[in-house]
């Protein structure tokens, strides 16, 4: 048996996508509610009701009877994130928001009574509109104290009750997508490199202020980093592919060194110089950028293949991270790649690196589905996922003999929400089917896939099933 006797099974879920309740107890914008086509359209002046995340699969009054289905199949944890404009609906109110406190009391205790463990995500894709109105996001120093109230807040209020928490969602697609990441309102043609590389510094001495904290109120709370993660292969031998390669790789390792080290690599220079930034950073910045995190954690979907002339060769498809067709792995209904053993590849890379142990934060595949007719009920027929999971599941299961210190694997969606990069329903990663279609009608009942009993068994049996 490969898997430690106490690992962490689980899913994950954001705030942004099955809440809903975008403006219940006194909830403030985000700008998630002002993006109805996710990274892929218009940012609207209000919220509108094409955007569905409004409603998202109503977890906000659900909550109760998703976390029972959670249990339902055994999870040991759960990652989930805290809506920061449910806590601070302005950002930069000098008092929190009660009744979102409350709301997230409920979820941990509820959580709690089922013998899950909470894994909280201070920021993931979310942050008050207000500040990204006003401060154009993370591009403005002023926000990292925005931030770091809200984070001592929540830190304060559930550090009796959650060990493990992760600061930002994804850091590294601030660099692709800094809307989504870092609340950037200035139009991404209209950003410089030194406007993106200058709001990932400020993110990241917000994330590592928000370690110190921490520790200060509890020196037993559990901090991690998350990466968007995505194994380079070159798609040749050719040394000016494997440098494509080795290059692409920094821009992941960049932020995860940072995390881990408390100092930025040696290759950031040239990154920095290649890109015309030259970055503000203050003897304030380093110092706190010494409070490094216990652990790392990442999301995996699929791997990613580069060359030094791309134009060569055809693009795979992706959410945010895209890269060449691999004509050696398979593809899911939305054209990515399906890569298990790039998952063993890159926990043997990142713990190689970085000598951290590793969570999977994230796995899954997305696909279009209809519910069938059984005489069990409504279900979906989702062998598709069953084999994925099983792959990378046992993919995950070779690294850890390998001797990485692998202690947890959250798949993405478990009950399936709304999507960040396209905020559409139709895209499903769930083990529960939620009765929710794109033009937002449906009865948000939730009916369990063939998927659901698979993961139930394979957490009962520690990996040992699949």
């Amino acid at each position: 048996m490969s898997f430690p006797a106490n690992f962490l099974w689980g899913g994950a879920l954001a705030a942004n996508q099955c809440e809903g309740a975008y403006l219940e107890d006194g909830k403030g914008l985000s700008q998630q509610d002002v993006m109805p086509k996710g990274v892929r359209g218009p940012v609207t002046e209000a919220p509108t009701p094409d955007n569905l995340k409004l409603v998202g699969t109503d977890f906000y009054h659900r909550y109760r009877e998703d976390i029972a289905l959670l249990a339902e199949m055994g999870f040991k944890v759960f990652r989930f994130s805290i809506a920061w404009s449910r806590i601070y609906p302005q950002g930069d109110e000098e008092e929190p928001n009660e009744k979102g406190l409350a709301f997230y009391d409920r979820v941990i205790d509820e959580c709690l009574r089922h013998g899950i463990q909470p894994l909280i995500t201070l920021s993931h894709y979310e942050m008050p509109l207000y500040l990204c109105r006003t401060y154009d996001g993370f591009r403005s120093r002023k926000v990292i104290e925005y931030f770091v109230r809200y984070a001592r807040t929540v830190f304060e209020r559930y550090h009796d009750r959650v060990k493990y928490w992760l600061t930002f969602n994804e850091i590294n697609v601030t660099l692709i997508s800094p809307l989504m990441g870092a609340g950037v309102m200035t139009p991404k043609a209209e950003l410089t490199g030194q406007d993106k590389f200058q709001a990932a510094h400020h993110q990241l001495v917000a994330s590592a202020w928000a370690t110190k904290i921490a520790k200060e109120i509890d020196p037993t709370i559990q901090i991690g980093c998350m990466a968007a993660s995505a194994p380079r292969y070159p798609m040749t031998c050719a040394p000016d592919d494997m440098m494509e390669m080795m290059l692409s790789q920094q821009e992941l390792d960049y932020f995860i060194h940072v995390h881990c080290t408390g100092e930025y690599p040696y290759y950031a220079q040239r990154m920095w110089r290649e890109n015309g930034a030259e970055l503000t950073i203050t003897d304030e910045d380093r110092k706190l950028l010494q409070n490094t995190v216990d652990f790392i954690s990442f999301s995996y979907y699929s791997s990613k293949v580069v060359a030094a002339d791309e134009s060569k060769y055809q693009m795979a498809n992706g959410n945010i991270m895209r890269g060449l067709k691999n004509p050696y792995v398979s593809y899911s209904d939305y054209d990515y790649p399906i890569d298990p053993e790039g998952l063993r590849f890159i926990l043997n890379y990142l713990y190689d690196h970085f000598h951290k142990p590793l969570f999977v934060a994230e796995n899954g595949v997305g696909a279009r589905e209809t519910l069938v007719e059984t005489a069990e009920g409504k279900t979906v027929e989702d062998d598709y996922r069953i084999e994925f999971h099983c792959g990378h599941i046992a993919a995950m299961e070779r690294a850890i003999e390998d001797g990485v210190d692998v202690f947890g694997y959250t798949s993405w969606g478990p009950i399936d929400c709304v999507s960040a990069a396209s905020a559409e329903m139709t895209k499903r990663y769930g083990f529960v089917y939620v009765d929710r279609n794109q033009d937002g009608s449906g009865t948000l009942e939730r009916y369990k896939k063939k998927s659901f009993n698979w993961y139930k068994k394979v957490i009962a049996s520690n990996g040992r099933e699949l």
